[in-house]
């Protein structure tokens, strides 16, 4: 472990937080750092817990929505950027972009992150949220996850079992002391030239069906077809003639799109042209109208079909 003296000497003050997601939303960190190492990870913590300041970690950005009055106390950036393959095994560390992972696998011959092309972001927010594609998870590929726990000051081992992965969600995502720093990805021997096929459809799909305008991605998770049913007779009905469940799940965009939000406006964010499930940025937009963006569409949709829509964003700041 390094001196505490030394990481306060990297800890920036006022860091414009927009510029490092890919909404382009936010106001700035009180305090800030970069952290490439686990003594500067361990260090970071435990001056921020020492001084008694709140503690955020950022990745690469994605799905996280910054308040407009920005982020108080210290946000670590983890900068962990660790991709090696090891025969059937990537080891990468949780700064490393999901797309550079998904390249090295794609490239060497393994299959199993395809679906993973061309989805911004970072490893360990991909891992820590169950990021997925096509009906693919990364939790799929898990072997092992290393992580920092904040409350016992250790770095621990989980195993893929350990990390309870759902829809969305990890026992990671849930336990707010664990910090993923690194994970081994176990991957299968596949076909290039079909890998590939697979990589392009995927691409071209994102590209036809997803805007170009920053946004976080997917706002809301989709939703289960049986929740639905039970919900609304007449709407499961209306799903299975016009748009039957895909892994018993229903598009999120697809219903905002049904209840004719597509192009709703607030302020500076609009609710995407290309996917009713994307909330973008058209130029200055504020967090405090896509919140209200996000409001007006969950109160809707309850309105119309008694559905809570649930928000797959992370609200940072708030």
């Amino acid at each position: 472990m390094s001196d505490l003296i030394d990481i306060e000497t990297k800890i920036k003050k006022n860091i414009p937080l927009a510029p490092l997601t890919t909404f382009n939303i936010g106001g700035s960190a009180e305090l800030f750092v970069e952290v490439g190492s686990k003594d500067e990870l361990v260090d970071a913590i435990n001056l921020a817990q020492n001084k008694d300041l709140g503690i955020t970690i950022l990745g690469g950005g994605s799905n996280v929505l910054v308040a407009d009055t920005g982020i108080k106390g210290l946000v670590i950036k983890i900068n962990n950027k660790t991709l090696v393959l090891k025969g059937d095994r990537i080891e990468v560390g949780a700064g490393s972009k999901l797309i550079d992972t998904a390249r090295l696998a794609n490239n060497n011959g393994y299959t199993g992150l395809e679906w993973a092309s061309g989805i911004p972001g970072s490893a360990g927010g991909a891992i820590r949220g169950n990021a997925g594609a096509h009906g693919y998870y990364i939790a799929d590929v898990i072997e092992t996850i290393e992580c920092f726990d904040k409350i016992k000051n250790i770095f621990k081992i989980l195993s893929k079992k350990d990390c309870e992965f759902s829809y969305k969600d990890s026992y990671i995502k849930q336990n707010k002391s664990l910090v993923i720093w690194s994970a081994y990805l176990k991957l299968t021997r596949g076909n290039l030239v079909e890998i590939r096929n697979k990589v392009d459809s995927y691409i071209k799909i994102r590209e036809s069906s997803q805007p170009r305008l920053a946004s976080a991605g997917c706002v809301f998770k989709n939703l289960s077809f049986d929740d639905i049913q039970a919900t609304s007779d007449k709407l499961a009905k209306y799903i299975i003639k016009n748009n039957p469940p895909k892994n018993g799940k229903i598009g999120a965009g697809w219903l905002i799109d049904l209840i004719g939000l597509k192009g709703k406006r607030v302020g500076d964010v609009k609710v995407s042209l290309e996917h009713g499930n994307f909330i973008v940025n058209t130029g200055h937009g504020k967090a405090s109208d896509v919140i209200d963006l996000i409001k007006f569409i969950k109160k809707r949709m309850y309105d119309q079909f008694g559905i809570e829509l649930e928000e797959e964003i992370q609200y940072l700041g708030f």
